[in-house]
């Protein structure tokens, strides 16, 4: 690589350093060594950014979402596609960045576009459904482990991320009187903090392993260096996530859970934060609330909470199957698919013969006005030549009005009464005497 486009790099990553936390400066560097490279192998003639064209860009993003995994663990694979987008959406601000500060490196125009970022599947959240959540609950309970015990039922008692729960401290609990006892979350992968409430199991949890874990020495902060009382710390030592997952391991194993194929369910601490949130979701917290809980600072981030379990959108979907059930009659084993007339007449919509096929209006829209309006007006004169229609006119109608009061739809079978009787007395005016 040149010499004079490894020193904007490095520039724009000191100065991108000053308002970044470390892992996000080691993020930006690990996003911009694979264009820095590409550049270096396949077009070493390119002396500085200011020089680069279009088609360089082109070229690169085949090779980036194609090329070998860039995770911190070596793997037989190609690069996700989570870091693929990282990478572009780095190289996007590091070129407009440079062109908005007015460097002078800085290409003549606009090389990286919105189209050209990689799409993220948006997967919902894998939160545990409820014939497994209390079996595994109850196993956790009962571990052996006492720092996996207490974590577990925190996680699954506040939504709090692994990290979050790993740098409570001991002053995290906090007694507001009459609005409860709530968490304080320490500042976390959003750099917020936030506070959660505690039910009486958490709290339980919680005292009972600060009650185990005794007095400790302060231990420096990995972030400020700062003496720090961590909460779960053992021995002088902060505890990992280690545990937690073994925790988690023998509670499967002891709840009997296992998946389709026969083995062990795969079970990770991050999905007691799902299913706490999934939850509420369900029970019919509101968005800004899951957000507050949740600690997110975009409603996108919250949606697929929503997305996942909308009690709106149940309750919608409830009641309209709950209409079809009613209406609809399924054809029984050996029957034919296509019903007799009679079957077809009663089956899922109100069906009344009108000049040129059925009526299809719905029971929930009630009682038609209009239905029979002919039949039933003064100035209907009924034809000897149109016997046969009116006979079938009024079977239709008796097995409707058969229907209906069997239903309980007691409009519609006062209409259908109405309709039958008018339909009687015009046969019986066109009939011979």
């Amino acid at each position: 690589m040149a010499e004079p486009i490894r020193a904007v790099l490095l520039r724009y990553v000191q100065t991108r350093a000053s308002v970044l936390r470390p892992r996000s400066v080691e993020s930006l560097v690990n996003d911009l060594l694979p264009f820095a490279e590409f550049l270096t192998a396949q077009h070493p003639e390119v002396g500085t950014l200011r020089a680069l064209q279009r088609s360089h860009v082109e070229e690169f993003l085949p090779r980036n979402r194609t090329g070998p995994w860039r995770g911190r663990k070596a793997r037989p694979r190609r690069v996700s596609v989570a870091v693929a987008q990282s990478t572009v959406l780095s190289l996007r601000n590091l070129l407009e960045d440079i062109a908005v500060w007015g460097w002078a490196e800085a290409p003549t125009g606009r090389l990286v576009f919105s189209a050209d970022v990689p799409k993220l599947d948006r997967a919902l959240p894998r939160a545990l459904t409820p014939d497994l959540d209390a079996p595994l609950m109850a196993a956790v309970v009962e571990l052996a482990d006492p720092f996996a015990r207490a974590a577990l039922q925190v996680l699954r008692g506040t939504g709090l991320r692994v990290g979050e729960l790993l740098d409570l401290e001991l002053g995290a609990v906090v007694d507001y009187g009459p609005a409860g006892t709530w968490l304080r979350v320490p500042l976390g992968k959003l750099a917020t903090e936030r506070t959660v409430p505690l039910d009486e199991p958490t709290l339980a949890a919680l005292d009972e392993w600060a009650h185990r874990r005794g007095a400790h020495r302060p231990i420096p902060h990995p972030r400020t260096s700062r003496p720090t009382d961590f909460l779960f710390t053992e021995h002088g030592h902060r505890l990992g996530a280690t545990r937690l997952r073994n925790g988690l391991l023998t509670a499967v194993a002891r709840a009997g859970l296992y998946d389709p194929a026969g083995q062990p369910l795969t079970v990770t601490p991050h999905q007691l934060r799902h299913t706490y949130v999934t939850t509420l979701a369900n029970a019919g917290m509101s968005l800004q609330a899951l957000m507050a809980l949740l600690g997110h600072v975009t409603p996108e981030m919250t949606i697929r909470y929503a997305t996942l379990a909308s009690p709106t959108l149940r309750s919608a979907y409830d009641e309209a199957m709950g209409m079809m059930r009613r209406q609809l009659t399924l054809t029984p084993v050996g029957r034919p698919i296509v019903p007799d007339k009679v079957s077809w007449l009663a089956g899922e919509m109100l069906k009344t013969r009108v000049a040129h096929g059925y009526c299809s209006r719905h029971e929930a829209q009630g009682p038609c006005p209009y239905a029979n309006i002919c039949e039933t007006c003064d100035n209907y004169t009924p034809a000897a030549e149109f016997e046969p229609a009116l006979t079938d006119q009024l079977t239709d109608v008796q097995a409707l009005q058969a229907d209906a009061q069997h239903r309980g739809w007691t409009g519609e079978e006062a209409r259908h009464r109405h309709v039958a009787a008018a339909l009687e007395k015009h046969l019986d005016s066109i009939r011979p005497r």
